[in-house]
């Protein structure tokens, strides 16, 4: 004859159970096997390098553990390369391959063609939707002119809206796009500070932004008129190139320099941590 358990020990074991399943009621569910906190959204620039510096190895090692996706084209590359030199590597995914911690790929669409670059991402980011944590979305040097800032504005709010709207915990990093070197001419940075700012202005209240342009320029400090640039001293050059980007042009590239690119993802590892922290 089977041995009942009494009503007391029934209840003890069923609230054992409820306990271990959502040990924080006050934390979102997600797709991913590892809790995330409530996080902190703002912005992450030059502080965000000393930031990282500071965190506890534990605290740092957290951010392997939430699912995320990071799509990108070159300077994302160089970003890919700083944190896995400070021992924070991105594995491969893709539309079948599940992301598990942090994972990265290259876009398929060209640089220049920002709104093929949003289709991607939303295809690959909804394909992983069950678990799915953290969504990193890069654009390219190339991605925003003049011509094209209003539309990309647009586009990038609207796969925002549609990646909130069927993963409502899903967290984000939006990312300032890269700007270039320049002496003689703007060649785009100038649509790029105003994309940055609308990011700001849009997100900030939600979301973390990795102000990549406040790193590139030193807040500023290197500029074309009014106009900001990457300092000539941390972009790829032949006396400290890219990783795997070659070396830029003398003017209208904007590839980072390794020893600077190691430096600057601290600040998007910090990003990522802020997400969830």
């Amino acid at each position: 004859m089977k041995k009942l358990l009494p009503i007391w020990a029934l209840a003890s074991v069923l609230a054992c159970t409820q306990t271990t399943d959502n040990p924080d009621p006050n934390v979102p569910s997600t797709g991913g096997t590892t809790t995330v906190g409530k996080g902190q959204p703002g912005t992450v620039g030059i502080a965000g390098i000393e930031a990282w510096d500071k965190l506890a190895p534990a605290e740092k090692d957290r951010i392997k553990n939430w699912n995320t996706i990071f799509m990108h084209q070159s300077v994302g590359g160089d970003l890919e390369d700083g944190a896995s030199n400070n021992g924070f590597k991105f594995e491969y995914f893709d539309l079948n391959e599940k992301p598990k911690g942090l994972s990265g790929n290259v876009f398929a669409a060209s640089n220049g063609d920002p709104t093929g670059k949003i289709a991607e991402f939303k295809k690959n980011a909804l394909a992983h939707k069950s678990l799915l944590q953290i969504a990193i979305f890069k654009f390219g040097y190339a991605d925003i002119n003049d011509s094209n800032l209003e539309q990309v504005k647009v586009a990038y709010k609207q796969l925002i809206d549609d990646l909130r709207a069927q993963m409502s915990d899903l967290r984000f990093v939006h990312i300032a796009p890269p700007l270039v070197y320049i002496v003689s001419k703007d060649d785009g940075n100038a649509a790029k500070m105003k994309m940055a700012q609308w990011m700001k202005d849009t997100f900030k209240d939600k979301d973390v932004i990795y102000d990549l342009q406040e790193i590139e320029s030193d807040n500023g400090a290197c500029k074309w008129g009014n106009v900001w640039t990457i300092c000539d001293k941390y972009r790829s050059k032949a006396n400290c190139p890219s990783k795997n980007q070659g070396i830029d042009a003398p003017e209208g590239q904007g590839h980072l320099c390794e020893k600077e690119a190691t430096r600057m993802s601290k600040a998007f590892l910090m990003s990522i941590y802020n997400t969830s922290k």
